[in-house]
């Protein structure tokens, strides 16, 4: 059975009837525009074909009890009296926070849910689970589903409970995916164009089995930088440094300050090049731009790994790869790379056995499909688990 059938049969299991209600919403890859998004610019995400799943039903006693799957265990929230606690329930808890928080009156539920993104590997996971969170309080509490805003409440459930100061990207592409293509996002007024993968190209997901803690790693310290820059030329975001002031202007920076603007500036450009390219259907100039962000990356703002860089050596010398750079917040998780349709398949197996032989690591790869955000399903009755 598929994720979602065994999400549905587990809760028909759990509850002796089928669910009212199955949501999803995606993961996601960043084909480019990394470490943009905290800084108001532009993000080239994509919504892939893995998801969190729940299955649910209403309850009435402002109460929600979430049995996950994955970890075997049960979270359980009083909505009238949300409480920090550890692990994966804070997410549940941060988007209920987050939305009675705006103003909005929430009904109690209990479900299930089930998730096939990858834990930790830079492909929003968490980003995944708030989505499908709030698409089921919005079911059971017919609220008005409002994409980007409530991806901006997740985002602040992120932000302010869990304790990532994330930017808006996951979320947003998590919300308003469209299958078959990317996403050009605009971080700042959230204005999206979904844009198609050039002709006869795949997007393919490498997985380098090392794993980060966002809250843990330099990623705070990274986004503090970039603010010390913006506030130096003095402006908002370095959104609103264009590449000919940076030149003129990035001298009177420090040295690691002016490396992580430097990032910042010419991959905003680098990203709204890159949807210029799909528009015009040129493979070539997209997987360049790629190559190119993963080297300012690597250099500028140094958040890639060995194991990233290793990946990534070894899928951009493999003949019918156009481009390939790690994805994600870095120092472990996935690369992504943009090869020839054809060669898709012998890309994998190729890929798969030149890193493990440097790495000395074996490694998930996803082909992954464009896929839609975050929705609501009304199921068929589920079948119970033999």
């Amino acid at each position: 059975m598929s994720l979602r059938d065994d999400v549905a049969a587990c809760f028909t299991d759990r509850y002796g009837e089928p669910p009212r209600f199955l949501v999803r919403a995606p993961g996601r890859v960043n084909l480019i525009g990394e470490h943009t998004d905290y800084n108001d610019g532009f993000v080239l995400p994509m919504a892939i074909d893995r998801d969190t799943w729940i299955a649910l039903r209403p309850r009435d006693d402002g109460a929600v009890r979430l049995y996950s799957m994955l970890h075997e265990e049960e979270a359980a929230l009083a909505l009238a009296d949300l409480r920090h606690g550890e692990g994966w329930p804070e997410y549940p808890a941060g988007v209920a926070w987050a939305l009675q928080e705006a103003g909005n009156a929430l009904a109690g539920w209990e479900g299930v849910t089930g998730c096939d993104v990858p834990l930790g590997a830079g492909l929003s996971s968490s980003a995944a689970f708030e989505l499908a969170v709030a698409r089921s309080f919005a079911a059971v509490s017919d609220l008005a589903w409002d994409a980007p805003a409530i991806a901006r409440l997740c985002q602040r459930a992120e932000n302010r409970w869990v304790g990532v100061n994330c930017g808006i990207m996951d979320q947003m592409i998590s919300a308003v995916g469209r299958a078959g293509r990317a996403v050009l996002i605009d971080c700042r007024s959230l204005e999206c164009e979904a844009v198609p993968l050039p002709p006869g190209t795949a997007v393919v997901v490498l997985d380098t089995a090392t794993r980060r803690g966002l809250v843990d790693s330099a990623y705070n310290e990274r986004r503090a930088q970039c603010e010390e820059a913006a506030r130096a030329f003095g402006v908002p975001a370095l959104r609103d440094v264009s590449p000919a002031a940076f030149t003129e202007r990035s001298a009177a920076l420090a040295p690691t300050t002016r490396r992580r603007a430097r990032h910042i500036v010419f991959e905003n450009e680098r990203t709204l090049e890159a949807a210029a390219a799909m528009r015009a259907g040129d493979a070539q100039r997209l997987g360049a731009l790629m190559d190119a962000s993963h080297a300012s990356l690597r250099d500028d703002f140094e958040v890639s790994s060995r194991e990233l860089d290793l990946m990534v050596d070894a899928a951009q010398r493999i003949e019918g790869c156009l481009g390939a750079r790690m994805t994600g917040a870095g120092f472990g998780g996935c690369a992504v790379a943009l090869v020839e349709a054809d060669a898709a398949e012998s890309f994998s197996r190729r890929v798969a056995a030149d890193y493990a032989a440097a790495a000395g690591r074996e490694l998930s790869i996803h082909i992954c499909r464009a896929a839609g955000g975050a929705e609501l399903v009304r199921p068929e009755p589920a079948r119970s688990r033999p």
